[in-house]
């Protein structure tokens, strides 16, 4: 997974016409670091998908923008369009991220 370190960076990735799923996070958010023990298997299960970690707190313009309350929070897209976002209320266990990416 690719940290984004400028919002062209992101901005470049989310245009592309292939499954991005983002993930924002912090370093300081309980259940981002629940979210990472888990994450690296989801991850090698759909490497059909371009992964990039955004930190909130890095780039709330960004957050904002695609409406990110919670954290963690999974968002996917494609051609620049947000196709889906799990809020953090329901990316708290492996089993939802799972189901939730099992639609793409």
């Amino acid at each position: 997974m690719k940290q984004v370190t400028t919002e062209q960076e992101y901005r470049e990735q989310i245009t592309k016409d292939e499954l991005t799923v983002g993930i924002f996070t912090t370093t300081w958010c309980p259940d981002c670091k629940r979210l990472a023990i888990f994450i690296d298997e989801v991850i090698e299960e759909n490497q059909d998908k371009q992964w990039i970690k955004v930190d909130r707190d890095e780039f709330p313009e960004i957050s904002e923008e695609q409406n990110v309350m919670g954290i963690p929070s999974l968002l996917v897209f494609k051609n620049g369009e947000k196709l889906a976002h799990l809020h953090s209320a329901n990316a708290k266990t492996q089993d939802q991220v799972r189901e939730f990416l099992n639609n793409f």
